[in-house]
């Protein structure tokens, strides 16, 4: 199906809104998020440093991007008196900001406290916990922007304007890409193990929890 004829008139103030927020949210869920679950996939089979990276576009880069882009979509559900949480991109949204939130302190956690002695020897189980839950916030965000593209905002402007095939177009690229190395990079997970072991017999077992550091993502 031929998608309609743009229109010519300019988008609206609302419009306008909507597109910052999405903009914000699709670019910190989406690109950054993803690019730093990737960096920690792939640098800490080269190098026991790759901690700073990971955390670095996490939080510092992705943090003011993510909770920009949520606070302008709480605003503007406010200033159109349209309700909170009242329909499931609403719903998914506050999931996603408590997910990431309790993301990123699980993973200060892991990084800066020791791990108690009964799992000396091997990787705790918190480690494993924030690799799923970095996974499902990704993956949820993934379903959060699609249901926006192809519900909220028809939804919210009354389809005055249609969203432009590339945005679809993006978003799969986006996904298959993301996807596609997440996968290759388990494949790394071997010499991850065997960085992992050298590092605790060189530093020995007390200190997993900080060499191993997250082992997270």
């Amino acid at each position: 199906m031929s998608q309609p004829a743009p229109s010519t008139i300019p988008l609206l103030p609302l419009e306008k809104k909507i597109r910052n927020h999405a903009t914000l949210c699709a670019v910190g869920f989406l690109i950054l998020l993803p690019i730093g679950a990737l960096v920690g996939r792939y640098l800490r089979t080269f190098t026991s440093r790759w901690f700073w990276g990971h955390w670095v576009i996490q939080f510092l880069v992705a943090g003011p991007v993510i909770l920009t882009g949520w606070a302008f979509g709480y605003r503007l559900t406010a200033d159109n008196f349209t309700g909170h949480w009242n329909d499931p991109h609403k719903k998914t949204g506050l999931a996603l900001l408590i997910l990431y939130i309790i993301q990123v302190l699980l993973g200060a956690i892991i990084h800066f406290f020791k791990t108690p002695y009964f799992f000396s020897g091997r990787r705790p189980p918190q480690n494993y916990l924030h690799a799923t839950i970095g996974l499902a916030i990704i993956a949820l965000a993934f379903y959060q922007v699609h249901y926006g593209i192809t519900f909220e905002w028809y939804e919210l402007t009354g389809g005055l304007h249609v969203v432009p095939h590339s945005v679809m177009s993006a978003w799969i690229a986006v996904a298959v890409v993301f996807w596609t190395l997440y996968v290759i990079g388990l494949a790394l997970l071997p010499r991850q193990y065997k960085i992992e072991a050298v590092n605790r017999s060189q530093n020995g077992d007390e200190k997993l929890g900080s060499v191993s550091t997250a082992s997270n993502a």
